[in-house]
């Protein structure tokens, strides 16, 4: 796997870089928003490791301008304590977040979850899912909603296959987290709740697809009967 590590701070890269090269991982570092940029739209790459203070383009800038073009999964380097800047990050299409400072092993470790989730199906978790109107393909990680086609982020396709395989259940945050990022889930983290806002907004025109049940989790409506 080719991973694109775009920071500006030398020793971190070169130490995550040799964390990474362990596991058999290629990397490529940039120092620089608009440098990394480029090289992220080059088609080379499988994961993007962004931090938010760059050079030239800030990090939000570059995923912004990535986000129009390409689905590549984004993991975020934040400043630790910094709860917005990691909503911002969410908010702009990143899959995850790691604030600094932060433990190699723990990078590798959401690295791997991520392309565990894009490994080879079985024919079972290959099949195609309809419900309520959305149809959703893992083969061809494609999904349309009432005969129009949506396009979603490597997590939030994720997610949203999660809860129309479960629906008409309720699957709490912690189990969406844990099932997603192979982690707990953490009294901080609004992840989930970021990325199912954005599958919300791109899935609902006048009828609610996804309901919150307070305190539980969050049900895909199997009908018009489950969302009352």
């Amino acid at each position: 796997m080719e991973i694109l590590v775009i920071d500006d701070d030398v020793e971190l890269t070169a130490l995550v870089g040799r964390f990474l090269r362990k596991e058999d991982f290629h990397v490529t570092a940039i120092a620089d928003g608009d440098a990394g940029l480029a090289e992220a739209l080059a088609g080379r790459y499988d994961l993007v490791v962004l931090d938010v203070m760059l050079p030239g383009l800030d990090g939000f800038s570059v995923l912004r301008k990535l986000r129009e073009k390409s689905r590549i999964p984004v993991i975020m380097l934040t400043a630790r304590g910094q709860d917005i800047d990691r909503i911002t990050g969410l908010e702009l299409g990143a899959d995850d977040y790691l604030p600094k400072p932060f433990n190699p092993h723990e990078l590798v470790a959401r690295i791997k979850a991520i392309f565990r989730r894009l490994e080879p199906r079985s024919v079972q978790q290959s099949s195609r899912l309809e419900v309520n109107g959305v149809v959703l393909d893992p083969a061809s990680r494609a999904v349309t909603v009432d005969g129009r086609k949506v396009e979603f982020t490597t997590i939030e396709f994720d997610i949203l296959e999660l809860l129309m395989r479960a629906a008409g259940r309720v699957l709490s945050r912690d189990a969406i987290v844990e099932s997603l990022y192979d982690r707990k889930a953490s009294g901080f983290d609004q992840s989930v709740n970021v990325h199912i806002s954005h599958i919300r907004r791109k899935l609902e025109f006048g009828r609610l697809l996804i309901k919150t049940v307070r305190g539980v989790g969050y049900q895909f409506c199997l009908d018009a009967k489950d969302a009352d």
